[in-house]
């Protein structure tokens, strides 16, 4: 079964000094980076997911910016697809499907940023649409959420959603292991 590799919006906002800087985002990129490197040298098809805002009053990954540019961790070589979106859910009104399909993919590795968002959305829509999933844990970042005046750190919101997505939706594995299984 052929496979791909999906990077989710691992770009310079994230990353300390942007302006949405996630906990963790600098480990997560290079967790990413390793399991890039792996997927490259076996065959993967791979692919960077880039979200670009479409609200004027975007606080971050506006268009055209350093900040909605792809991280250097994880940066793409040509030829190598780079999808744009609008909305958390990476297959939401992009030829990501399309890419896939053409390519007869049945397998996907996922990383990215953030867990609670971007990642869980995307990681749900592969699974109903009937892609195998892996997700590298280590290789996704996320930040504190505040609810009903209370602050849930990172690491928390990072490991509920990890949890509620495990199972029925993706295997979730460490970067290490990951790469273990894209070597074969």
């Amino acid at each position: 079964m052929k496979s791909a590799l999906i990077l989710i919006d691992i770009q310079n906002d994230y990353f300390p000094g942007g302006k949405m800087e996630l906990v963790g985002a600098e480990n997560a990129g290079k967790k990413a980076g390793s399991m890039l490197d792996a997927a490259r040298k076996n065959g993967y098809l791979i692919i960077h997911i880039q979200h670009l805002a479409t609200r004027p009053d975007a606080p971050f990954f506006l268009p055209e910016t350093k900040g909605a540019m792809i991280n250097d961790l994880v940066k793409p070589l040509p030829g190598e697809d780079v999808v744009q979106k609008n909305f958390p859910n990476s297959f939401r009104e992009t030829n990501l499907q399309e890419i896939l399909t053409k390519a007869g993919v049945e397998n996907l590795v996922i990383g990215g940023m953030m867990t609670h968002m971007c990642v869980d959305a995307t990681v749900r829509a592969a699974a109903d649409l009937g892609y195998q999933c892996m997700l590298a844990s280590d290789a996704c970042a996320t930040r504190d959420l505040i609810w009903d005046g209370q602050t849930v750190p990172a690491e928390y919101v990072h490991m509920s959603f990890l949890a509620a997505l495990s199972g029925l939706y993706v295997q979730v594995f460490s970067t290490e292991d990951v790469i273990r299984q894209i070597k074969g």
